[in-house]
């Protein structure tokens, strides 16, 4: 333990204690901070932001050919999934149904309905992390494309207009942006048949858009789509000319093409959302609303500001990034225009955002999918046991004490430095292939480097934070 005096560690676990009574529906997303707060944070978060600024420093000094040889993939095999995707994704769009019906109709508490428990931790928090970490798996698992291969064999016809090329990926912006203003914002984003409603409704505007525009709806419209194919990109796993290759996460961002402008501002914007989807929840943000952390009045009462905090947050982001790239263009003295490099570097920031994902809701994962089995097993809450799980209890003992919270802390923080460490990596990498010279590309990734590590100790920070919400 940090030193520290009797009275404040004795004060610190009053608060800690307050916060966890006071936060009863966001007990996993919360309770772990009574201990947290006792845990030495500041040094883990000093030793973090350091393994990122020594991977600067290797960086500079690695020859670029063993950084390019770092994220060479290896061809495991011929991989042609044919038509079974739109198989698994109609599998998918029925579950979807019923799930939704379920939020109308089941259970009211949002620990016993397996709509929210489905939607906010197998798919968001699980779903996610595993589309970052292995692969494509949105491919099979997304619930369209299967229901429009079927729209159009039935209607014989293909997309009815031209998604115009104008709007590049403005709509997949909006829609993804609405997306986090009602998982940040909305009152309730956890009741089953409010949830049930916005999901009834996504859904049906995105395949009936997906019938009008086609496939590029997927591709420039759909938010949540567009978002998974972007963790696609820092996968293990990925097709290559047709084969199944594997390689250091990042990969595929080094040896793809440079993405449009649009893509990377989305890159840029999933960061920013899922900073501020933790920065929301702290005393520090509450203290800038003038709420008293201890007395939180609900989300109701800060709508308006999460909202309006959720776009600050993101412009701010993307003018700090350009700045950081003017200034990397300037020392590099490089010709490429700041448009093009924020196109170029935008994508290895991509890491970052896998990483403080994963962390960010690994506590609240680690008790709600727990319920979330238990919803499964009994989904209509009569006694069923269609799992074979039998009496189904869930447990929160692990945020109990010092050795098993220090233990998760520590995952959460190691999977933010992780993703640091791997952006500041492709970074470089990318910079070596668009600077040339050795000596510009160290000049030109510097700003950013810099940045990145900053962004470290933030990442940190937010993770260390008491929480009111």
């Amino acid at each position: 333990m940090s030193p520290m005096s009797v009275s404040q560690a004795v004060l610190r676990f009053k608060i800690a204690a307050l916060l966890i009574v006071s936060a009863e529906a966001a007990l996993a997303h919360a309770s772990d901070q009574g201990l947290v707060l006792l845990l030495p944070t500041g040094i883990y978060t000093a030793a973090g932001a350091s393994a990122v600024a020594l991977t600067v420093l290797l960086a500079a000094v690695l020859p670029d050919a063993a950084l390019t040889a770092l994220f060479r993939p290896l061809v495991l095999m011929r991989w042609r999934p044919g038509r079974r995707p739109l198989v698994t994704s109609g599998l998918s769009c029925a579950l979807l149904f019923w799930l939704v019906w379920m939020g109308l109709n089941g259970s009211r508490d949002p620990l016993s309905n397996p709509l929210p428990l489905m939607i906010w931790t197998i798919w968001w928090v699980g779903l996610v992390s595993l589309q970052g970490l292995f692969g494509n798996l949105w491919r099979w698992l997304n619930p369209w494309s299967g229901p429009v291969a079927l729209a159009r064999l039935v209607l014989g016809a293909g997309p009815l207009l031209r998604l115009p090329v104008w709007l590049g990926h403005a709509p997949a912006l909006v829609t993804f942006l609405g997306f986090a203003a009602f998982l940040m914002a909305d009152p309730a984003p956890a009741d089953p048949a409010r949830l049930a409603r916005f999901v009834g409704a996504y859904w049906v505007v995105s395949f009936a858009a997906l019938i009008v525009f086609g496939p590029r709806w997927a591709r420039r419209g759909e938010g949540l789509s567009v978002l998974m194919q972007q963790y696609a990109r820092v996968a293990l796993f990925a097709r290559r000319k047709g084969r199944l290759a594997v390689g250091l996460s990042g990969w595929q961002v080094l040896v793809g093409r440079v993405p449009p402008l649009g893509l990377a501002i989305f890159a840029l914007v999933m960061l920013g959302s899922g900073s501020f989807d933790g920065l929301n929840e702290t005393f520090w943000w509450l203290g800038v609303l003038g709420i008293n952390p201890l007395e939180f009045p609900g989300r109701s009462a800060v709508v308006t500001q999460n909202f309006v905090g959720l776009l600050l947050a993101n412009l701010m982001l993307a003018a700090v990034f350009a700045a950081t790239i003017w200034v990397g263009l300037r020392l590099s003295r490089s010709d490429i225009g700041l448009s093009h490099a924020v196109r170029i570097f935008a994508p290895t920031i991509l890491p970052i955002a896998l990483g403080y994902h994963v962390a960010h809701y690994l506590p609240s994962f680690l008790v709600e999918s727990q319920y979330a089995l238990a919803a499964l097993n009994d989904p209509l809450v009569r006694g069923d046991d269609l799992l074979g799980l039998g009496t189904f209890y869930v447990t929160t003992g692990f945020f109990n004490t010092p050795a098993t919270v220090r233990l998760i802390f520590l995952s959460q923080a190691g999977a933010v430095v992780i993703g640091h460490v791997l952006a500041v990596m492709l970074a470089h990498g990318a910079a070596a292939r668009y600077f040339g010279a050795a000596r510009r590309a160290v000049l030109g990734h510097a700003p950013l480097a810099i940045f990145m590590i900053g962004y470290t100790f933030f990442g940190l920070w937010l993770l260390a934070s008491p929480r009111g919400v």
